[in-house]
């Protein structure tokens, strides 16, 4: 099969679309024939390279995917050949107190695949069968391809860690990206106002076409303070912060008191400003979050197949122009996800 592949850490061209191996599936396993992949950030920074993390190598890239079942392998049941499914983007061994708890993100054995473990860019894949997840009927594999690791992060970001209520006010970062497009959304379904923010105005109109009442420019100056004249000087209960430091001292001051921000990444950098004061004053968290519970899905699932959650696809692109996709999002060039496909 073909396979996209690192052999080392660096710019978009260390992508080598190659022949690989084929898989077999294990007893336990099914074989997945890949429909669709998306690309998401951390697939960036893998391919980078990150601090303090080893990635062996060579190391097939990305976390998202659907596809069809085409092999069983011995003990499977409950699925057959030909079944749609979407592979979920983490997995763990199911046997800790957190995995008991309904909270397997948050155990320590959970990997996310094409970090952790090879992962979806290529043509075909042997997983545990437990994490084959059945597509609802009539929802597009190729959209659905956009939904996993954004869709339950936002909900852990949500649901999980702020513990969003209905009639409370969200700002979502970055809006029209693949997190901040299933935020939004997500956000509105729990019953919540939701503003948001993004670069450019076609980000700000899809940000707005999701259910944001306002979207503002976060790289003009004052924006935080458009959030405070929005809400009659309150502020917001809950920031969505995935951009770190370029955005961070604004979503801070956009918090009413009692506020939370929750975040789950930093595309902008590491590090980041914190006021004691501010925080101590203002009775306000700072909330770490990373991924979210698989018995989200059928939550998720079940709104995408219904409309009620609506995939945001910018492209959908063959696998083998993996750098060129990788250059793109790594540009902020993309409008919520770029999806790719094995075969042109």
């Amino acid at each position: 099969m073909k396979a996209a592949r690192i052999h080392e850490h660096g710019a978009p061209d260390v992508l080598v679309w190659e022949d690989v191996a084929d898989p077999e599936a294990a007893p336990g396993q099914v074989l997945v024939r890949m429909i669709a992949a998306s690309i998401n950030h951390l697939d960036l920074w893998v391919r980078r390279g990150m601090p303090g993390v080893e990635i062996p190598m060579p190391r097939i890239l990305g976390c998202d995917g659907t596809g069809e079942i085409v092999a069983l392998g011995e003990g499977v049941s409950g699925l057959s050949v030909g079944q749609l499914v979407m592979i979920e983007p983490g997995y763990s061994s199911g046997e800790s107190a957190h995995d008991r708890a309904g909270n397997d993100h948050l155990s320590d054995d959970y990997r996310i695949r094409g970090e952790h473990c090879d992962g979806l860019d290529c043509e075909l894949v042997a997983i545990d069968a437990r994490f084959a997840f059945p597509l609802p009927a009539g929802l597009d594999p190729i959209e659905a391809a956009a939904c996993p690791l954004v869709f339950v992060t936002a909900y852990g970001l949500l649901v999980n860690r702020a513990q969003l209520q209905a009639g409370e006010t969200v700002l979502v970062m970055a809006g029209s990206s693949g997190l901040g497009s299933a935020a939004i959304q997500l956000a509105r379904e729990l019953g919540a106002r939701v503003i948001a923010t993004a670069g450019t105005e076609e980000k700000r109109q899809l940000a707005s076409s999701l259910g944001a009442e306002l979207v503002l420019d976060h790289y003009q100056d004052g924006w935080a303070k458009e959030v405070k004249r929005w809400s009659e000087g309150r502020g917001v209960d809950v920031v969505v912060e995935h951009t770190g430091p370029a955005t961070w001292r604004g979503s801070m001051s956009a918090l009413a008191r009692n506020g939370r921000l929750v975040t789950c990444g930093g595309t902008t950098g590491p590090k980041v400003d914190l006021m004691l004061p501010h925080l101590f004053m203002k009775n306000l968290s700072v909330l770490g979050s990373t991924m979210g519970p698989r018995s989200s899905y059928p939550f998720i699932f079940d709104r995408l197949a219904d409309g009620r959650f609506r995939p945001v696809v910018h492209s959908v692109m063959p696998m083998s122009e993996i750098v060129h996709a990788h250059e793109l999002l790594e540009r902020g060039d993309v409008v919520g996800k770029i999806v790719l496909v094995p075969k042109a």
